[in-house]
């Protein structure tokens, strides 16, 4: 970037910042959501497209330190971008001068709930940020998981109102930077969100196996070998899960931050609608019931043998107290 290139970041509001470890893949590769986008894989290279720049979202942990994030990222060169609006107040938004392609700024969003967007960054340097990213995870994700989990998604800049188009995204190349900023950040809130079910959806899926066993136990009589404890924390592993889903993310609703912002929720809502959030939340939530009907029904029959259990024990303490009054009476 030119010192010209430089300055003009710098008047606009963009202020200068001071800055996952890449561990093994596992041995196996995660099982992708049957519900999740199919990946394009017919798309054009990128290297053989000029106005096409990439965009790719990850989801690394439960949360950041944001803060202390901020903090490294300028350490390390890149630049705080601050001209969001202060109800966008969960993000960090960076620029870095190692963009992929000269069409575009490098700029990432930082989103609190675990994800990362990158827009126009060089591999080398997207390798850069997940490293210094690892020291601010709170619950991180396993390191495969995270890049088999991915959503990429190809933009350019052109003529024309911003949309989702064929899969790719059109920017307006006549907005003013900080209205191309927030369209941005509404294109990466759905990507955001995309790639954090994506990891729910596996989570889901591997609490699917591991009692898929039980009914068929249930069906052919055989003894059920789960304790009420780990019954319970079956109980519990659901409830957390349909929590983030149901709670604690905004899957079901659309973000405040777009009821005042008509035309940057209609590229939030499109986008979501792409990756079929809505759809896939759906699916997640039919699976969750079944789970929760199997496992209360697991409590139950835990609670019927253990009400059973103390009935027979106090039938036997009644048997003994008779017998030594017997005892007592005929001796």
């Amino acid at each position: 970037m030119s010192d010209l290139d430089r300055s003009a970041l710098v008047s606009n509001g963009w202020t200068r910042l001071v800055t996952k470890q890449a561990g093994l893949p596992g041995k196996r590769l995660p099982k992708g959501p049957r519900t999740k986008q199919p990946s394009r894989a017919n798309q054009p290279p990128l290297e053989k497209t000029e106005d096409l720049m990439q965009c790719i979202a990850y989801a690394t942990a439960d949360q950041y330190h944001l803060a202390t994030l901020c903090h490294d990222l300028v350490s390390s060169g890149f630049y705080e971008i601050t001209d969001l609006p202060r109800d966008a107040a969960n993000v960090l938004v960076v620029c870095t001068e190692m963009a992929s392609k000269p069409n575009d700024h490098g700029i990432i969003f930082f989103f609190r709930e675990g994800s990362v967007v990158f827009w126009n960054v060089e591999d080398k340097t997207t390798k850069h940020v997940m490293r210094i990213l690892e020291k601010h995870e709170i619950q991180p994700y396993e390191v495969a998981l995270v890049h088999w989990e991915n959503e990429e998604i190809n933009y350019r800049i052109g003529e024309g109102n911003s949309k989702l188009h064929r899969g790719d995204i059109l920017l307006n190349s006549e907005l003013d930077p900080d209205q191309a900023l927030l369209e941005k950040f509404a294109f990466s809130n759905a990507l955001s969100l995309s790639v954090k079910l994506a990891i729910w959806e596996v989570s889901l899926d591997n609490f699917v196996e591991s009692i898929q066993s039980i009914p068929e136990m249930l069906k052919s009589g055989k003894r059920v070998k789960l304790t009420r404890a780990e019954v319970m924390q079956k109980i519990g592993e659901l409830f957390a899960l349909r929590h983030c889903i149901n709670l604690s993310s905004d899957l079901l609703i659309t973000p405040d931050f777009y009821w005042d912002r008509e035309n940057l929720e209609q590229l939030y809502d499109k986008t979501c609608q792409f990756l079929s959030i809505n759809r896939r939340v759906k699916v997640m939530n039919e699976k969750l019931q079944h789970c929760t009907e199997l496992t209360d029904l697991m409590r139950n029959h835990l609670s019927e043998k253990h009400g059973l259990r103390l009935e027979w024990m106090i039938v036997i303490l009644i048997t003994i107290e008779v017998m030594f009054e017997l005892v007592r009476v005929l001796f």
